[in-house]
């Protein structure tokens, strides 16, 4: 049996859902509630010390860090590729990954959101405009390499989904989430809207998760 601890809105868990959704693998969920702090508790840790999600226990092994696992995943069901092209053409995939893996996604998860409510006073207002600024800076930066890159489309690498595709839809997932205005990035938005009308990414929303607040779906 393949397990995904993950929650709901968790970019990084969303991440994984789609690509094992994309690489038609069956898996069972097993929530793990940020807010409440589940990722803290000993029974958590005891799988996972960083306290963080996802996890996943696959083919005997529990794998952690959504980059390894997407890797991971890659390797041992190749097929349909999210890394497919010459290794020039999936470095330049796996550095779309990484904008948004590296650059973006860490400083505006839900702990570094929390510390800069606690341990330097921010109220909601100066939370959103810190994920604004740090989601917008590394948009601008994905907009030109897209530009640069010219591909046709309909998806950010051309006319089938990617690794970049599957960093991409959580990060503009969040954008929306924290009112981040999209109209200065065209050709993220039209990646994105592509993605997100394919079943493997549809069937990843977070709102179509078991553990989705019912206010939420």
């Amino acid at each position: 049996m393949t397990l995904l601890h993950g929650y709901w809105r968790s970019g990084t868990s969303y991440r994984l859902r789609i690509a094992m959704n994309f690489k038609g693998l069956d898996y069972d969920q097993v929530p793990v509630n940020l807010k409440a702090g589940d990722q803290r508790g000993d029974a958590y840790r005891a799988l996972n010390p960083q306290g963080l999600v996802p996890l996943l226990e696959i083919d005997g092994a529990r794998l952690i860090q959504s980059p390894a696992i997407l890797e991971y995943l890659e390797e041992t069901h190749p097929e349909p590729p999210l890394l497919p092209g010459t290794p020039a053409e999936r470095a330049r995939i796996r550095a779309y990954a990484a904008v948004i893996g590296c650059d973006i996604h860490p400083i505006q998860n839900l702990r570094i959101l929390q510390y800069l409510r606690t341990g330097f006073g921010q109220d909601g207002d100066g939370v959103t405009a810190w994920c604004q600024r740090w989601i917008g800076d590394g948009f601008a930066a994905l907009e030109k390499m897209a530009e640069a890159d010219n591909r046709a489309g309909p998806y950010l690498w051309g006319p089938q989904p990617t690794l970049a595709d599957v960093y991409l839809v959580p990060q503009m997932y969040n954008a929306r989430r924290f009112g981040l205005a999209l109209d200065a990035f065209p050709r993220l938005v039209a990646a994105d809207e592509a993605a997100r009308a394919h079943p493997a990414f549809e069937a990843a929303r977070p709102e179509n998760q078991p553990d989705a607040p019912e206010d939420e779906r």
